[in-house]
Parts: C-alpha cells; structure tokens; sequence
C-alpha cells in the first residue's frame, strides 16, 4: 500500500463561532481572520475569540489558521509583528500571509502558508516560498489540474487548492482595478468588487459590443467532481472560499464536502482524514441551497465557456421550474421541486435583469407570492432561498464525536474506570467502592451507565466489563466516574496535542525567479524590499497604493472576453463588425482598455482614466 496522506477539508470562519461550526459539521482545519492585517478587513476578530476557536478545534485535532494576508506600511511593523506574537500565544497554528516583510520579523516558530495572494502560479514560485521556510503554498485557481500536478512533483512542500466558492477575475494579488476607480485596495482587504458591476464593452471605433453586462463576473467555484483528481494531482488542503459567508453557508458547503471526502477514504485507504472524530447530520447538504451564481469547474480541466455568469452577479440558487402560466393571485409551476411559504424565487426578466419574489403560500404547483410579479410564459425560475433548509440550519445540525473504547476492571480496593479514544490518547480514574457481590447479572446496566456519553465529544464505541464475579456498583459512583474520566481525557487530548514547530532561516540566500519587481510584486515597506534584495531581486518600484501612474495594467485575468464572444484568434475566429482595442467602461465613465496576450491565453485590463 502507498503511503497514507493526511488529506484537509479547510473552511473559512467570518467568527469564532462560525469557526467551531465548520468544525463540528466535518473540517479539518478553519482560517479566520485577526483583528487587522487580513484580506477582508470586514471579517476581523480578537485574539480572545482566535484562542477560545483554538481550544475547541484542538480537541478534535483540528487546526486554526489565521489571516495576516494584506500588504503591509511601514507604521505597521511593529504592530503587525506584535499580533503574530500574540496569535502564536493563543494557539493559532499557521498564518496565512502575502508580505514578505513577515519573513524579516523576530517570528515565534510558528507555520508560514503562502497565500494565493502571493500569486502561486508557477514551479519556480512554489520551490522558492518552500526553500525560504514556507510550509505551505496556497496555488492560483486558476490552474488546471496537470500544472497543480508538475507543481507538486517538483516541489516537496503541502499544496492548497480551492475547491468551492467565489473566484476573482484577476490572478490574486495582481487586481489594482478597485484602488484605481474607490481608493480601496484589495491588498489591503477593502476589495469594491469592480468586477460585479456592470460594463459597458465598444470597440476602438465607438461601437457598442455589449451594454450593462457584469463582463468580468464570473460563476462560483464547485470542484465536487473533481476531488479525487486533486488529491492525485497532489493537493493536501482542500479549501472553501467564503470569510463573509453566513454561518448556514458554512454548515452546508463543509458537510457537502465532508461526505464527499469521507466516501473517497473508504475506497482510496492512501487518503485519510487530517482530524478526529466522526459527523451525523441532521439535514442533506445541497450546494444548490447555498449562495451561488451557477457553478463552474473553472480552468481545471483546461479552457470553457462556462465559467462565466455576465447576466447577474448575485446567486441564483437552484432552478425549480418555468412558469407555466398565472392567474390572478397565483403563478403555476411546471417542475419537480417541492417549494414551502416562505421560500425566494428568482428569474431573469426580458431584459436579463434579476428579478424576484417571496412565496406567501403553496398549493400543488400554484404559488401565491406576497406581491404579483410581471413574468412571462417558459421564464425558467429559480429559488435562492429555501426557508424550510435554513430554518433546519439555523438549529443544531450536526454532531462530531470521537469514538471511544472503555473498560471498568477491579482494583484492590474498588474499581478502575479506563478510556482509549480513537487517536491512542488513553487515561483512567481509580475509585474507591466496597465490592457487594450482586444476586442478579449487572454487566449489561454498568456497561449502559458507562456509555452514556450524551453530552460530551465522545462516543462509546465499546465498552468492556472485567469484573471477578457479578458486583452491584451504584448508579451515582458510576456516573462520578464516567464524568471524571471524560475530564481526564479532555485534558490528556488538550495537552497531547502538538502543534508543528516552523522556525525561518534568515540567511536564507535562495534567488527570486525574477532578478526584477515593479509595483506588482506589492512591496510596500523596508523590510519587504530588504527581503528581496537579500534574494538577490531588485525592486524598481513601490506596490501600486503607493505609486499610481496612468495607463497601467490593473487586471491579469485567465478569463478572456474575445473567447466568451467567440472570437479566440487562437481558434481562428473574429468578429469583422469590431475593430481593436477594445474597451470597457462602468456607468459613472470609469474606463479601461482591454489587452490580449494570445500567446499566453491570458486578457489584461489597462487604465485609462
């Protein structure tokens, strides 16, 4: 047999409790982010609640890691390097961070991961993140699964992948566009979501391609399909997008996930879970219920058309049906899904805007909604929120136990009450009870008693009776010792849990693939720039916060709009009625240039403002 591999299912965490939500309903691993210095500045928390996620998510050998992801000024060293002290002294296992100037701090031996930020792209990028003392590189989404393969034969470092959620348009970290038309920068975690808005496409001569279409919104990231091929190609963290997402999102999407993964661990015995203990449901996990725009598998699999959502950027949900006609107070259904009062549907009306409205009552295939809405005949109609499946969510919906073996045996001068959890953590509690032989059989009731594990992390797998002779033992002296043995193991789990020990070499004199950066390598402080000139790379400018010029490039995308149209030059195609360069603009006069690297397949947006 192969060497088994720990496989992570990473979920994001808005909150602590979101946090140890995603972690009772199947992850691996939760990253949430500090008070500041993450990528969305508008998911920040204490080091109080990082440390109270800490503590639970270790029961389960689970891991925590935290957001330091944004690029940093030089004011903020000193702060930035005092908060990873203070994370590191609650727990946190790994931070995930863009900056290089982290790598020049007095750092506790605390993990490094590379977030995607750092624009993970290629094999050169990944082996010189591992060789400088990164533990873990976060890729690009947009690789396809034999680039994520070379990356991982050529490189000997753990490999993250996203799996599920919202992708960027741009490469991240190479997106300016938001700082170019708000101020607000996606490296500093202030993202406007430019690419959600909608554009207006003319060709050089002033044509009009295209009008108030979302052109850089794309369809959310669902790899469901494709989980096995990652873990071949070489990913170990699997991971959702989603720090703004609610705490039902969260529930859903990592319970999919989960029971998609553990069902490969029973065929593939080379995979393995990273974490304890075993999940029940109390509902059936849908993606479809969740926020989404559609789902794409993206570049995976190499490029497709669909990966791109240009009629509306907000979600659709799942589709229930078309109308098929309406009466006065009523519109029928013709579809197979059973909708409850309460619930959203959703359309695109004649002029492909979203429209919708809330269920007031169901009768067969009728609806009556609170408020007539104007649709035609065939509209395909979506539902975007089910009431019944988030008022499931929003009790409790799942359970995690980690299973347990326990044995009662006789000592000299009582009983000793023994527990071994599924990960080798093994305690016993000895108690004093004078030993009254009983006239009728007991071991069936102590071994009731003793598995009454109701209200903790445990779950009696088994439970062994080793007594000389029947003995009547009390319900209460049992009781106090199940309890008391339970505690022991909490704390036996608490204090056996290890977490890796990651130290970072200053001296490390490994050359940057690039002798040169400009402002896209986001180098904003001293120490940043010391950081890459000791690997022999020279900064020729500051990151783009801090030196705008017009006319530069604010977007590299793998999404190209000539391909969307169908006119890939590669696949020898145009459209004779437009002639290049082809431009975009937003509906407050924001304008930029589109630029097509052919060879590259890649597009590139250009300001023009």
């Amino acid at each position: 047999m192969k060497n088994i591999r720990k496989i992570e299912l990473l979920s994001p965490a808005k909150d602590a409790d979101t946090g140890i939500e995603a972690i009772i309903h199947g992850a691996d691993a939760v990253y949430i982010g500090a008070s500041r210095f993450g990528a969305r500045a508008a998911a920040g928390n204490s080091t109080e609640d990082i440390k109270r996620l800490c503590d639970f998510a270790h029961i389960y050998n689970a891991k925590v890691y935290v957001t330091v992801n944004t690029i940093i000024k030089d004011k903020e060293l000193a702060e930035v390097e005092k908060t990873i002290h203070d994370l590191y002294n609650a727990g946190v296992d790994a931070l995930i961070v863009q900056d290089m100037a982290i790598m020049e701090m007095n750092l506790p031996p605390i993990e490094l991961h590379a977030s995607t930020q750092t624009d993970n792209r290629t094999v050169e990028k990944v082996r010189f993140l591992k060789e400088t003392g990164f533990s873990r590189v976060v890729l690009a989404r947009e690789l396809s699964l034999s680039q994520i393969r070379d990356i991982h034969k050529a490189c000997d470092v753990e490999l993250e992948v996203f799996i599920h959620g919202a992708l960027c348009v741009s490469y991240s970290g190479q997106c300016y566009i938001s700082q170019a038309c708000f101020g607000r920068s996606a490296n500093r975690g202030e993202c406007a979501q430019f690419c959600r808005l909608p554009l207006t496409m003319t060709d050089a001569d002033g044509k009009v391609i295209a009008k108030d279409r979302h052109l850089l919104s794309l369809k959310d990231l669902n790899q469901t399909d494709s989980l096995e091929e990652l873990l071949d190609a070489g990913a170990t963290s699997l991971k959702i997008e989603g720090r703004l997402k609610d705490m039902s999102y969260v529930k859903n999407i990592t319970a999919h996930y989960r029971q998609k993964l553990d069902n490969i661990f029973k065929r593939r015995p080379e995979y393995t879970r990273a974490s304890s203990g075993h999940c029940t449901y109390t509902f059936a996990p849908e993606p479809e219920k969740s926020f989404s725009r559609g789902f794409t598998s993206y570049f995976l699999h190499g490029r497709n058309n669909g990966i791109y959502s240009f009629d509306t950027p907000k979600s659709l949900g799942e589709k229930v049906g078309v109308m098929k006609e309406s009466g006065q107070k009523f519109i029928k259904i013709a579809g197979t899904k059973k909708l409850s009062n309460g619930d959203g549907i959703c359309y695109l009306d004649e002029n492909n805007e979203l429209k919708g409205f809330r269920i007031n009552k169901v009768e067969g295939n009728n609806v009556f909604p609170q408020e007539m809405p104007r649709i035609r005949k065939g509209t395909e109609l979506f539902r975007n929120l089910d009431h019944e499946f988030e008022k499931a969510l929003s009790r409790k919906s799942a359970e995690r136990l980690i299973s347990v073996s326990m044995e009662l045996a006789e000592n000299n001068f009582g009983y000793t009450l023994s527990a071994e959890d599924e990960d080798g953590n093994r305690v016993s509690v000895a108690f004093a009870q004078a030993k009254e032989n009983a006239r009728s059989p007991q071991k069936e009731r102590i071994a009731k008693e003793i598995g009454k594990l109701g209200n903790t992390c445990f779950k009696a797998e088994s439970v062994k009776i080793s007594l000389d002779e029947e003995r009547f033992i009390p319900a209460s002296a049992i009781s106090d010792a199940r309890r008391k043995t339970v505690e022991k193991l909490l704390s036996a789990r608490r204090i056996n849990y290890r977490r890796n020990i990651a130290r970072i070499t200053k001296d490390n004199a490994t050359p940057f693939p690039e002798q040169q950066t400009d402002y896209r390598g986001n180098v904003m402080n001293k120490l940043a720039e010391q950081f890459y000139k000791e690997h022999n790379c020279e900064v020729t400018e500051p990151a783009y916060e801090a030196s705008y010029v017009k006319g530069r490039e604010v977007m590299h995308c793998k999404h190209c709009i000539k391909y969307a149209f169908g006119w890939c030059t590669r696949e020898g195609k145009r459209d004779n009625r437009y002639r290049e360069p082809f431009y975009i603009e937003t509906n407050n006069g924001k304008r930029f240039r589109l630029s097509f690297d052919c060879k590259a397949c890649e597009m590139k947006v250009i300001d023009c403002n």
